[in-house]
């Protein structure tokens, strides 16, 4: 049987790549930027400057890759954000 605890532990282990890259986190009709610390397949760690206006789902844009991410907050400490990719 799979537990969180186990499922956990399997995303930890996915590869994750050291990025400074920019992002905006959209939701509703307001953005914030960020700064994408940490990511891989499963997620992401965000620093952003306004972290007590993000919500615990919300829209990631990278701006240099093009790309875009559903998310939700898994953990938050200080102005870092950890999140999963839906």
């Amino acid at each position: 049987m799979t537990t969180i605890e186990t499922v956990d532990a399997e995303a930890r282990k996915m590869p994750r790549r050291r990025v400074l890259d920019t992002g905006l986190i959209r939701f509703g009709d307001f953005s914030v930027s960020c700064v994408l610390r940490n990511l891989s397949e499963t997620g992401a760690a965000l620093d952003a400057c306004q972290r007590n206006f993000i919500p615990d789902q919300f829209t990631l844009i990278v701006v240099q890759k093009k790309k875009i991410y559903s998310c939700s907050v898994i953990w938050r400490k200080g102005t870092r954000v950890g999140v999963s990719f839906c």
